[in-house]
């Protein structure tokens, strides 16, 4: 195959290591069964440089989180000179952390919900009562909803701050948005079709995500064509604002008026059987391992 060599890497050690795991279990093989010389590899129980020893050509990045998704491993690949999957190094940085990501959202008037930087002396009740309840807390640096919560009272936002900096030193308080979640898959220099998602949880959390089978995915969504385009092309804004490229997807909340806010933008999203690019894919007759194929595609360096 014209790709060479390739790694895949998955696993690694953040706090979304069994999910990458997932993905990349499942990238490895829908490579392999379209006849690219695929190999897992695992950062967290191997050094990087085995990648240039080892001469593989190309990366396909499935890791998740830190490490991995943060521009960490992306400035090694630069190193190395290997071209890999997805967005740059100073994209995936940005992108990896809400609370950056929002202040170029913000620079640039793209809307995105109302937010509060929590510190160990944050006034919690202060920043409940200017930003309004429900809020959502959560560390500025995690994926997979991890370390995330819905606060509904000032007395319980003590609680959700410990636990959000469990995960990350830098905290963030962002407004609820009440309605409807959205999440557009971004492929090369196009938006995937918008799926629009439903839980009966209080929000699309790691459950949600990953282990709960009363999760909704609705592919059309129910918007209107025009709005669903509009939404798109918002997205790809968000995406291009913060310099990522490749491959990504873009969460958003939709309000009860139908404004919508953009809430993070995830540059090596999940690729499991419960992931949502590989579903808008299919929609547009992309099969899974096609997909693979066009993101192994767009590899880089630099």
């Amino acid at each position: 195959m014209k790709f060479g060599k390739v790694a895949v890497l998955l696993g690694g050690r953040s706090a979304e290591r069994e999910v990458s795991l997932k993905s990349g279990a499942m990238v490895l093989k829908a490579l392999q069964s379209r006849g690219v010389d695929a190999h897992p590899f695992d950062p967290a129980a191997r050094g990087l440089e085995e990648l240039a020893k080892h001469r593989f050509e190309r990366v396909f990045i499935a890791l998740h989180g830190r490490f991995g998704e943060d521009g960490t491993v992306q400035g090694v690949l630069e190193w190395l000179g290997i071209p890999y999957t997805g967005s740059g190094v100073l994209a995936s940085a940005l992108a990896m952390d809400k609370l950056r990501t929002k202040r170029i959202w913000q620079a640039e008037k793209l809307p995105t919900p109302p937010y509060a930087l929590l510190e160990r002396d944050t006034d919690l009740r202060a920043v409940a009562k200017r930003l309004g309840l429900p809020l959502m807390v959560k560390p500025a640096s995690e994926g997979s909803s991890i370390g995330m919560s819905k606060v509904k009272s000032a007395a319980a936002l003590d609680e959700a701050y410990a636990l959000a900096a469990n995960y990350d030193r830098v905290v963030i308080a962002e407004k609820f948005v009440a309605g409807t979640e959205l999440t557009v898959g971004i492929l090369g220099e196009r938006a995937l079709p918008i799926i629009r998602l439903e839980t009966p949880r209080e929000f699309y959390d790691y459950q949600a995500k990953y282990v709960a089978d009363d999760t909704r995915y609705l592919i059309p969504c129910g918007l209107a064509p025009k709005k669903e385009k509009a939404i798109q092309a918002l997205c790809l804004a968000a995406f291009r604002t913060l310099g990522c490229a490749g491959w990504g997807r873009v969460d958003l909340m939709l309000d009860r008026r139908g404004r919508p806010y953009l809430l993070e933008v995830n540059t090596a999203p999940g690729m499991t059987d419960h992931s949502l690019v590989p579903m808008a894919a299919r929609a547009v007759g992309l099969s899974y391992e096609d997909l693979c194929l066009a993101i192994l595609e767009g590899a880089h360096v630099g």
